[in-house]
C-alpha cells in the first residue's frame, strides 16, 4: 500500500509518501481500505516528536473507508462495508490500510457521505463524550470554549447547545477567527487577550484544548461547582501546576480526558460515542465544516499550516484508489 510516513522529527518536513507493506488484523480488531483521513492538529505534534513513536511511523488518527478484514473474533461487519474509524492507538489513518480495534469502528448512516464522516471521530466523539460523560453538563449551565473556532472547539460548541447549554461563549486567538467562531452560533467570542480581565465566577463548564495561561485563568471564570476540562496542550506550553487548595477553596474541580487513553482502556464505551456522533453529524443536527478535501500527498502543506494555527474548519485528506 501508500501511505504517508514520519521519517525524521523535522516537521511536516520529516513526512514522505512511499510503498509499504499492508497491516493486517490481528484478533479483535478490523482492517479497512481507507478512502479519506482527518487531518487533525495532534498528527503536526506527532510530526515534531510530540510522542516518540519508532520510524518510520503512518499517524492519522481518524479515517474513513470500507471494511478489508476481520481479525479473530470479530463479528457484526461485512467486508465491503462503508464504516468510520478512530485509529488513534496505533495510528495508520494516513495509510491506504489501517488496523484498529473493532469496538472503535462504527457503520456509515444510511446516505453519509464517507468524506463527511472521515471527521467526525476524533473531535465530534470527543466533545459529546466529554461533556455529557466527564462534565455531565446539566440543561441551563453557562459553558466557555478555547479555542472556539477550531476543530475540536467548534464540536464543543455545538454539543453544548445540543446538551441543553444556557449560554455558550468562546476564546479564540485572533479577529478573523472571532468571526468565524461567531458564524458557528457562539453567543459571544472574546480574544485570548482579553481573558485576564473577564468578569470572574462566569461558568459552569470550560473546555480548554490550548492550555498555557489560559488554562490558569479560567479557574477564576468558574462558579461553584464549576469543571474545567483540560483535553490538549495545543500551545504547547507544558505543565500548568494548579493549586489544590484554589480548587478547594473555591469549590470548583479540573478533569483530564485524553482521547487515545480512554479508546485503549474503554473502546467499546468510545465506540458508543462514534456512532452517536456520526448520526448527530448525518442527521444535521452537528454541523462539521469541511474546509478543503486535499490529496493524502499534501499531508506536508496542511500540517504545517495546522501548526501555525493558520486553519479554519477541517480538511479531509484523499487516498488514491487501490
Amino acid at each position: 500500500m501508500k501511505a504517508v510516513q514520519i521519517t525524521s522529527y523535522e516537521g511536516p518536513d520529516g513526512l514522505s509518501y512511499d510503498e509499504i507493506p499492508a497491516p493486517t488484523p490481528g484478533a479483535g480488531q478490523v482492517a479497512l481500505d481507507v478512502e479519506y483521513a482527518g487531518a487533525n492538529y495532534v498528527e503536526a505534534l506527532f510530526a515534531g516528536g510530540f510522542v516518540p513513536n519508532p520510524l518510520p511511523w503512518v499517524p492519522g488518527i481518524e479515517a474513513a473507508g470500507r471494511v478489508r478484514a476481520l481479525g479473530e473474533g470479530v463479528t457484526g461487519f461485512v467486508p465491503g462495508e462503508r464504516v468510520a474509524a478512530l485509529t488513534i492507538n496505533g495510528g495508520g489513518g494516513y495509510g491506504q490500510v489501517a488496523v484498529t480495534q473493532a469496538g472503535l469502528v462504527a457503520p456509515l448512516p444510511p446516505g453519509m457521505d464517507p468524506a463527511l464522516a472521515s471527521v467526525v471521530p476524533s473531535n465530534t466523539t470527543t466533545a459529546l463524550l466529554v461533556l455529557e460523560r466527564i462534565a455531565h453538563l446539566r440543561p441551563g449551565e453557562d459553558v466557555l470554549v478555547h479555542a472556539a473556532a477550531g476543530g475540536l472547539g467548534s464540536q464543543f460548541g455545538q454539543i453544548a447547545r445540543l446538551l441543553g447549554a444556557a449560554r455558550v461563549a468562546g476564546v479564540v486567538g485572533s479577529e478573523r477567527k472571532r468571526q468565524a467562531a461567531l458564524d458557528l452560533g457562539y453567543d459571544e467570542v472574546w480574544l485570548r487577550a482579553d481573558l485576564d480581565g473577564a468578569q470572574q465566577g462566569q461558568f459552569d463548564v470550560i473546555a480548554d484544548p490550548v492550555s498555557g495561561p489560559g488554562r490558569l485563568a479560567s479557574l477564576g471564570l468558574l462558579r461553584l461547582g464549576g469543571r474545567l476540562l483540560a483535553v490538549g496542550d495545543a500551545a504547547q506550553a507544558g505543565d500548568q501546576p494548579i493549586s489544590s487548595n484554589t480548587l478547594w477553596f473555591n469549590g470548583i474541580g479540573v478533569h483530564g480526558f485524553n482521547l487515545g487513553a480512554m479508546s485503549a482502556a474503554e473502546p467499546h464505551t468510545v465506540g458508543t460515542y462514534l456512532r452517536r456522533a456520526l448520526a448527530l453529524v448525518a442527521s444535521g443536527e452537528v454541523t462539521v465544516h469541511v474546509a478543503e478535501q486535499a490529496p493524502i500527498q499534501d499531508a506536508p502543506r496542511v500540517l504545517a499550516a495546522l501548526r501555525e494555527g493558520t486553519t479554519i474548519g477541517k480538511t479531509v485528506f484523499v487516498h488514491e484508489t487501490h
